[in-house]
């Protein structure tokens, strides 16, 4: 089982992708709407796998990224934007998110980026953390 934290301000993406992924029988998942919230669930629920919206009230996703790898670095953080924005991507990257996916995103590439890093895939899929956003990118 793979658990799974969403972390979006937006309550439609939030919402969206937690229906297409409770629908996965090795997937459980729970959802936070910023970043004081995000770090309040890692701590409960001590999460494998967290979708980080790049940019949500209170505290950012690259505040909350360099947090939560501070005090958490198995946990794994996916980037999740709108917009391809080099400069909070590379700096979620340098605090340790194992790479960005846009938003408009498949659900199956969405579902196989999740699997890749909970699975440390990285090694056959991509040679080092900063070769994961071409992978990911490449999947919308």
């Amino acid at each position: 089982m793979i658990k799974i934290l969403i972390a979006d301000d937006q309550e439609l993406i939030r919402d969206s992708l937690r229906i297409v992924l409770s629908g996965n029988p090795d997937f459980s998942v729970n959802t936070a709407a910023n970043g004081i919230e995000v770090v309040r669930a890692v701590r409960r629920d001590k999460p494998d796998v967290i979708l980080m919206d790049i940019r949500m009230p209170e505290m950012d996703g690259v505040q909350c990224t360099q947090i939560i790898k501070e005090n958490y670095p198995e946990i794994k953080i996916i980037i999740l934007t709108t917009f391809d924005d080099d400069e909070y991507i590379f700096s979620a990257l340098k605090h340790g998110a194992s790479g960005y996916l846009l938003k408009g995103i498949s659900a199956d590439g969405l579902i196989e980026a999740i699997q890749a890093v909970s699975a440390r895939f990285a090694a056959s899929a991509c040679a080092s953390a900063s070769n994961f956003p071409a992978f990911f990118s490449a999947s919308t």
